[in-house]
C-alpha cells in the first residue's frame, strides 16, 4: 500500500515545484507569526532555523509549544494597597537596597514588608517534617500550590494530613499543575474531595477545544503553602520521593523556606489569584490576621508570561548590579541571557567574588551542555564555576554581599524567566544571608572546581555543547 501511494505521488505533474511552492509560502506565514512576537532575535531566529526544518509540522510544534501570552484576571488590579503592609521603616540599610526595593514593587504592585521567622530547610526530610507539622496545626485553612504532587509515599502522606485537617472543619485548597501532576489522578485525590477539601487543575487540556490554542508550555512552577495566614512554605521543592533524602540515596540537593510574619499575606495573596485564574469562582475572601513587624527586611516577587517585564529576571540582574562585594548563584539549569551573563561578568571583571554552583548532571542533559556552553566566558571573567554531584542540585537562590538573599522556585533560565509562574523571595537579613553563605561554601568544598584547560574532546564535549547553546533560547 506504501509502495502504491508512493508511486501515486511521484507520478503528480510538477510535484518537486508545488512542494517548493508550498515550502516557501509556510515559512513566510509562519515566519511572519514568529516575527509579530518581538522577542529577543537570538530566540526568534532559534524558532525560524528550526522551524524551516520541519516543513508544515513545524507549525503545530510552534502552535503547542511556542512563546505564548495570556491576558489574566488580575486580581491586584483592583487590590487596596491600604489592605497591604506599608514598607518597613529603618530595615533597608542604603540608596541601593531602596532602589532595589522600589523595582520589586513596581514590577509586581506588591510593597517591601518583613518576616518575624525565615527558617532555612536543606532537602526533603527537613521539608517535609516542618510541613506537615504546620498542617497538623491548622485551624482556618490551608492552601497548596505545587507544580509536581506525586502519588507516592510522600504524596499520600501529605494528602492523608489533608484529608484529616478536612474532616476536622479546615478549608483545604489544593491547586496543581496539569502537566507536572499529570500523573495525579483523581481516584487519589477523592478521598480529599470526599473530606471537603477542594482540587483544582492550572492550565488543565482542553481536548474538546480543539481550535483553541493550548497553553501546554505555560506552567505554574510555583511552591507555595498558605496554613491559617501565619505560617508559609516556598522554595524549590516539590511533593515527590524523588527528593526526600530519607527515601532514596539519590534524592535531590534542594532548598526551600518556613516563613511567618507579614511577607506570608503576600503569599497568600499570589495564592487568591492563582486559585481565582484557575476556577475562575469570585476572589476568596479571608480574615486578615493582625501585622505583627518583623525584624527581616523581605520582598516577595512572582512573574510568569501574563507580564512582559519578567519581574524576578530583572530583580536577578539588578541585585548583581548592585552587589559590592560578592555574588553567589545557585542554580540547577544555567542558560543565563545576554543581560544576566553581562551582570554576572561585569561583576567578576570588577573584581567582585563571583560564583556559579551548578549541578554536575542535571536531569536535562541537553541542559547540562547548553549552561557548559557559557562556561568559557565565564571563566575568563573570573567566576568561580562549581558542578556539584553524584546528587542532582536543585537549589535555587542567589547570595549578594552580606544581606541579600533571594530564594524561590525559579530557575536561572529562560523557561522561569519567561515561560513559567514562579514566585521568589527577596530578603534582607545578615543572620539569614549567614546561613545561606555558611551552606554554598559547604557546598562548594564538596565540588571539584570547573578549570579553564579541562580536557573538552570536540565529539562528547564541544559539539554537543555547541549545538546545545543554539537552542539555549527555547530551552
Amino acid at each position: 500500500m506504501l509502495t502504491d501511494l508512493w508511486q501515486s505521488l511521484t507520478s503528480i505533474p510538477h510535484l518537486g515545484y508545488y512542494l517548493g511552492v508550498g515550502w516557501l509560502l509556510y515559512l513566510v506565514w509562519l515566519g511572519g507569526w514568529i516575527v509579530l512576537q518581538k522577542r529577543e532575535p537570538a530566540a526568534t531566529l532559534s524558532w525560524l532555523i528550526s522551524l524551516a526544518a520541519l516543513p508544515y509540522v513545524g507549525f503545530f510544534v510552534y502552535y503547542f509549544f511556542g512563546p505564548q501570552r495570556i491576558h489574566r484576571q488580575r486580581l491586584r488590579r483592583h487590590r487596596s494597597r491600604s489592605a497591604l503592609p506599608a514598607p518597613p521603616r529603618g530595615l533597608l540599610p542604603d540608596p541601593d537596597a531602596i532602589e532595589l526595593a522600589r523595582l520589586g514593587q513596581a514590577l509586581t504592585d506588591l510593597p517591601p514588608t518583613t518576616a518575624t521567622r525565615v527558617d532555612l530547610l536543606i532537602d526533603g526530610a527537613a521539608k517535609y517534617t516542618a510541613l506537615l507539622e504546620a498542617v497538623a496545626a491548622a485551624r482556618e485553612h490551608i492552601h497548596l500550590e505545587y507544580y509536581i504532587f506525586q502519588p507516592d509515599r510522600t504524596g499520600t502522606a501529605l494528602r492523608d494530613a489533608l484529608i484529616e485537617r478536612a474532616r476536622a472543619g479546615v478549608r483545604v485548597r489544593l491547586l496543581l499543575d496539569a502537566v507536572g501532576s499529570g500523573q495525579t489522578r483523581r481516584r487519589f485525590l477523592q478521598p480529599l474531595l470526599d473530606a471537603g477539601g477542594e482540587v483544582a487543575w492550572f492550565h488543565p487540556l482542553r481536548m474538546r477545544y480543539f481550535w483553541k490554542r493550548p497553553w501546554l508550555n505555560l506552567r505554574t512552577h510555583r511552591k507555595i503553602v498558605v496554613i491559617d495566614s501565619r505560617v508559609a512554605f516556598t522554595g524549590g521543592i516539590n511533593i515527590t520521593d524523588e527528593e526526600d533524602e530519607r527515601l532514596r540515596d539519590d534524592a535531590y540537593r534542594d532548598l526551600h523556606l518556613r516563613l511567618e510574619g507579614n511577607a506570608v499575606l503576600e503569599l497568600q495573596l499570589v495564592f487568591v489569584e492563582d486559585w481565582a485564574y484557575a476556577t475562575g469562582a469570585p476572589p476568596l475572601r479571608l480574615p486578615v490576621p493582625a501585622r505583627v513587624p518583623g525584624a527581616i527586611a523581605a520582598q516577595v516577587v512572582m512573574s510568569g508570561p501574563d507580564s512582559n517585564w519578567e519581574a524576578i529576571h530583572r530583580m536577578h540582574v539588578s541585585a548583581i548590579h548592585s552587589a559590592q562585594r560578592r555574588v553567589w548563584l545557585v542554580t540547577p539549569y544555567f542558560v543565563p541571557g545576554e543581560a544576566a551573563r553581562m551582570a554576572l561578568t561585569s561583576a567578576a571583571l570588577g573584581g567582585l567574588d563571583v560564583r556559579v554552583l551548578v549541578p554536575r548532571l542535571s536531569d536535562s542533559r541537553l541542559v547540562t551542555y547548553a549552561a557548559r556552553s557559557y562556561f568559557d566566558e565565564l571563566l575568563a571573567a573570573g567566576v568561580r564555576i562549581y558542578e556539584y554531584g553524584p546528587r542532582m542540585l536543585h537549589s535555587k537562590a542567589l547570595l549578594c554581599d552580606d544581606d541579600l538573599v533571594l530564594v524561590g522556585s525559579a530557575n536561572f533560565d529562560n523557561r522561569s524567566f519567561r515561560l513559567n509562574f514562579e514566585v521568589c523571595v527577596l530578603f534582607r537579613d545578615t543572620g539569614l544571608a549567614g546561613e545561606l553563605a555558611a551552606l554554598i561554601e559547604h557546598e562548594c568544598e564538596s565540588c571539584t572546581p570547573v578549570c579553564d584547560r579541562r580536557q573538552r574532546p570536540l565529539w562528547t564535549a564541544r559539539l554537543p555543547e555547541a549545538l546545545a547553546r543554539l537552542v539555549s533560547p527555547l530551552l
